[in-house]
């Protein structure tokens, strides 16, 4: 597993931090990834964000099931687990604002806006859940042609995708109805190898347009293999250094989003 968080170049011109989070907790046979992405006009949204991929890794450790488990064992615990985080996390922030006074008067829950993505991997099942806008892509390994020594191929799907531009507004875990706007889903898939989680800045970077493809915009936008495959390549051949992908998400062509930048990945095998 490895992440990275980088300040977006417009945070940086605003002297504000960067207010996204990322965490990882490894169970064995198990991993649990979450990022956040705290609102960016919000004054205590970077601490949002921490509470919530904390929230979100404490929540999904708990009873994970099997891999043999039947798809709706999965669907039913990643859908009842999504609706405690977003209740563990508004239970948090309550208890925080309510310990720390704000001068002005009481601060509301919106000052810690922040958005959500998770996944559970037990291979060959990843179970996802998501408020607002962050994406996340898996991995697969597949054979790379006919013959018996052809070898692998690695690709990259966008199975969480980013909102289409037009969407309604954000939503947050603290927006009214949350829980009721969460995503979750699983995925069974013998050919898993990875999933990398990512936060909204990172879509310019990470994501193509459906015409590099020759496909019609109507497509949506497509997980890069460039970056996708030769980042999991990059980590495989350097034990998990992260160093690389922070130098990535810190190079010419993220600059031009603005925004925090956060990937985090796992790998299922060192292939």
């Amino acid at each position: 597993m490895a992440g990275a968080a980088v300040q977006g170049t417009a945070h940086l011109a605003r002297g504000q931090g960067c207010q996204d989070a990322f965490k990882a907790v490894g169970l064995g046979g198990a991993a649990v990834l979450a990022v956040a992405d705290g609102a960016g006009a919000r004054e205590r949204s970077a601490l949002g964000a921490h509470i919530a991929v904390d929230t979100a890794c404490r929540v999904l450790a708990e009873g994970v099931p099997r891999a043999e488990d039947a798809p709706e064992v999965w669907t039913g615990w990643i859908a009842a687990a999504g609706a405690r985080v977003v209740e563990d996390y508004l239970r948090t922030v309550e208890g925080v604002l309510s310990a720390v006074p704000a001068p002005g008067g009481p601060v509301k829950a919106d000052a810690l806006a922040s958005t959500l993505a998770a996944a559970v991997l037990r291979p060959p099942w990843v179970a996802f859940l998501s408020v607002g806008d962050c994406f996340g892509t898996v991995l697969t390994r597949e054979p790379a042609g006919a013959g018996p020594g052809a070898g692998t191929r690695e690709r990259c799907h966008l199975v969480l995708p980013p909102p289409a531009p037009g969407a309604p507004e954000t939503v947050f875990l603290s927006s009214p109805g949350a829980a009721l706007r969460l995503r979750s889903f699983v995925l069974w898939e013998p050919m898993l190898s990875g999933v990398v989680l990512a936060t909204d800045g990172c879509a310019s970077l990470t994501l193509d347009h459906p015409s590099v493809r020759e496909l019609p915009p109507e497509a949506g936008p497509l997980p890069s293999e460039r970056f996708f495959c030769g980042l999991a390549a990059t980590l495989r051949a350097n034990g998990g250094d992260a160093e690389p992908l922070r130098a990535l998400l810190s190079g010419p062509g993220a600059a031009r989003t603005g925004d925090d930048l956060t990937v985090l990945c796992a790998l299922t095998d060192g292939r």
